[in-house]
């Protein structure tokens, strides 16, 4: 009886979690991507689509809460699907740039790109203590932990902008955040695909 009441409440904790962390992740993915537009950035925008992505998984983790491996898997794949997608669009974007030769702008990347670090730096805080929890937080950690790197990213992005006046450090970035979806999801991909038994090991 005990260890059912040990599961509820922890499940009951990563809703808690995941609820607001979702909260946060949509209202940035609509600042991020209008912020991109606006800067013609593609490292906002990449940032903007992984922040998109984000608040899918996390609605689909909020879904599989306290539910068996089997549906933590499925839900794990799909998440891994997810995030290969928004590799190849951000890939599509760059060349679509490099076509285009615009330069963004340094000073909206930079303001924008300290406000994401700093929300998605208070997510991942809120996801460490649940991070081993099972293979559906690990999800959930691998994606916020991909968010905190794709925002130093930008702002190391709109400091080379900044500097040289050339958009080859924001495409660079952005080339190194759709690298940063698609090794995540190949592993997070491989992981469900193994599960149940992975779920130890992961």
């Amino acid at each position: 009886m005990r260890d059912c009441c040990e599961i509820r409440e922890v499940a009951e904790r990563q809703r808690r979690v995941l609820t607001g962390v979702l909260a946060i992740n949509g209202v940035m993915f609509l600042v991020e991507l209008v912020g991109g537009l606006l800067a013609h950035s593609t490292a906002l925008l990449a940032d903007s689509a992984d922040m998109l992505g984000d608040s899918i998984v996390y609605g689909v983790s909020l879904y599989v809460v306290g539910r068996g491996p089997a549906w933590q898997a499925r839900a794990a794949l799909l998440k891994g699907g997810i995030m290969l997608a928004f590799g190849a669009a951000v890939l599509g974007e760059v060349a679509t740039k490099l076509g285009r030769g615009v330069v963004p702008g340094a000073e909206v990347m930079s303001g924008i790109g300290v406000l994401a670090l700093a929300a998605n730096a208070s997510v991942l805080l809120l996801l460490r203590r649940h991070r081993t929890d099972d293979l559906n937080m690990r999800a959930v950690w691998l994606c916020s932990r991909n968010d905190v790197a794709a925002n130093a990213g930008v702002l190391v992005a709109a400091l080379g902008v900044g500097l040289t006046g050339s958009p080859w450090p924001d495409v660079v970035v952005g080339l190194g955040i759709a690298l940063l979806f698609v090794v995540s999801a190949i592993d997070l991909i491989r992981a469900a695909l193994r599960a149940p038994s992975a779920l130890q090991r992961l």
